[in-house]
């Protein structure tokens, strides 16, 4: 399992995919930052409004707001709203397909019959792929605001530690999502679609909106989305990591399962 995972790791680095999601993802960073730098301006925006802009009460609250974050704030209001684990879902289902496509899956079952070591190796892997992704994000966050002379007012290493991994954690998740409907279907349609449906917050506020109709419990709180939404508020700071584990191990259990069974009871 673990020479898999190594081989997984080579073939990463060299992948034109995953450099392309970090990519897109930083300047995707960079860009939103550039923008909460420009609305957080207040000379900016009385330049705005001298050239005839029309600048309300409600921009004025939200410059202001934006003016007063701290870097936690910044951070999760960016990185909080599903982004990251839209890239990361898209990612890992780019890097999975490319072994059924390319053949290499089929070499390495004939070498190592036990099916159940590639999908152990390739859970590690989302592991790998979803830290990278969310340490690069979170350190470009707190780089880049310093760059273009944003100063939110800092926290401590710990709170930004402690933010990283339970930020990291639902996305290893989600990176499993990914997993289990290539090793289902083969192709990178599935995948792709339900982590953009997913990571954006639409099934979150579909069950959420069906649950008030039909009077079910907020089952919605627990979908993965609404897991990363809810690691931080600017109010509470860090959830503790009870739900956040929790919501975790269930779904990846669950999306674990499936990539066994999904590998197990189908023909390569």
């Amino acid at each position: 399992m673990f020479n898999l995972l190594k081989m997984d790791l080579r073939r990463l680095f060299r992948s034109r995919s995953f450099y392309s999601i970090l990519g897109v993802t930083a300047v995707l960073l960079v860009m939103v930052t550039v923008m909460a730098y420009a609305v957080a301006d207040s000379e900016m925006m009385d330049a705005m409004e001298a050239q005839g802009a029309e600048i309300t009460e409600s921009d004025r609250m939200v410059s202001e707001y934006i003016h007063n974050m701290s870097q936690l704030d910044l951070m999760h209001e960016t990185l909080g709203s599903g982004f990251l684990l839209v890239m990361t879902g898209i990612g890992m289902t780019l890097f999975v397909n490319g072994d059924f496509s390319s053949g290499f899956i089929k070499n390495i079952c004939s070498a190592k019959p036990r099916r159940r070591d590639y999908v152990l190796s390739k859970i590690l892997l989302a592991g790998v792929y979803s830290a990278m992704i969310t340490v690069l994000s979170v350190l470009l966050m707190l780089l880049s605001p310093v760059l273009i002379h944003m100063y939110p007012a800092p926290d401590s290493i710990s709170h930004v530690l402690r933010y990283v991994l339970w930020m990291w954690l639902p996305h290893w998740a989600f990176g499993l999502m990914a997993l289990a409907l290539v090793l289902l279907s083969r192709s990178t349609t599935p995948g792709i679609i339900l982590s953009l449906v997913a990571g954006s917050g639409l099934t979150v506020a579909l069950v959420g909106t069906l649950g008030r109709l039909l009077c079910w419990p907020p089952l919605e709180q627990y979908f993965l989305a609404a897991v990363v939404k809810g690691v931080y508020t600017p109010e509470s700071g860090i959830t503790p990591i009870g739900m956040v584990l929790a919501c975790t191990v269930a779904w990846a259990a669950l999306y674990g399962i499936g990539s066994l069974l999904s590998m197990e009871k189908r023909d390569i």
